[in-house]
């Protein structure tokens, strides 16, 4: 038998794994979401849109709320996270539209 202290460190070493591979997906979704709004601030530049579409925003972020509640994750962390993805969207928009 395992004492507690070295099957503690063998779970935890488990978990950090999990945990390192779950980053690498997240780093890597959010390089794939960034491809896609970096092509939506184009068009949204050629064809003088506004950087920002608040309905669709919001709407995003009523949707996001929903998905966090369906993965037992905190609603709240989950509308910061995509309100900080958004303003970082919407800062990008405004640079496309000024580089026209």
């Amino acid at each position: 038998m395992t004492d507690p202290v070295t099957r503690a460190a063998e779970l935890l070493k488990g978990h950090r794994a999990s945990i390192d591979r779950l980053d690498a997906i997240l780093v890597y979704t959010l390089g794939e979401r960034f491809k896609h709004t970096q092509a939506v601030g184009k068009l949204k530049a050629q064809h003088d849109l506004p950087p920002s579409d608040p309905s669709r925003e919001a709407a995003q972020i009523a949707r996001l709320e929903d998905l966090a509640k369906e993965a037992d994750l905190d609603p709240e962390f989950a509308k910061k996270f995509l309100n900080f993805i958004i303003a970082e969207v919407i800062q990008h928009h405004k640079s496309q539209q000024q580089d026209t």
